[in-house]
């Protein structure tokens, strides 16, 4: 699996930025699959529903599944958080993984930037932000990618997997 981030800080764009490119990328022929890290206190779980209650009452995982998709809910209880690579080996075999919210992992990413939300740029001090992608131009020895652009920041992100892993097969 080939693997790509997407960083930012909170309200920047990325979430929004993914849920663009992931068409553009299936249109493509590639099946993506998404780890995104989430606040601590997360729950895709509702009070009162019965894999809640199972949870609440001590199980470890509760796997809830039907004709049109399953859910495998697993309660740390204590453990330290898994590492983004444990989490990449529980995902089924796909063309590309994209990773939103691990600012901090060792795989190449592209920075969404807004310079109007006031926050520092993370590509500085980043050595694994290949690329920025933004509502402006900036002065910055990476490229950068108009946030308006998706199929141009999916023809990047390929271009940029197939250049620097050449045991990746090539991207439709």
């Amino acid at each position: 699996m080939r693997v790509f981030g997407i960083a930012g800080y909170s309200g920047s764009g990325k979430t929004t930025l993914i849920e663009r490119l992931i068409p553009d990328f299936t249109g493509r022929g590639l099946r993506v699959s998404l780890v995104k890290h989430a606040h601590h206190r997360f729950d895709i779980d509702r009070p009162g529903k019965d894999s809640w209650r199972h949870r609440e009452a001590g199980a470890t995982e509760v796997l809830v599944t039907s004709s049109m998709r399953w859910a495998l809910m697993h309660e740390l209880r204590g453990a330290p958080e898994p590492t983004l690579e444990e989490q990449l080996a529980r995902l089924s075999p796909c063309d590309l993984v994209l990773v939103e919210g691990f600012k901090h992992a060792s795989i190449p990413k592209l920075e969404v930037y807004r310079p109007s939300l006031g926050h520092p740029a993370l590509h500085p001090h980043d050595p694994f932000i290949v690329a920025v992608a933004s509502d402006e131009d900036l002065p910055v020895a990476l490229p950068v990618l108009g946030l308006d652009h998706p199929a141009a920041i999916a023809d990047f992100i390929l271009g940029y997997l197939d250049d620097h892993d050449p045991t990746a097969p090539a991207a439709v």
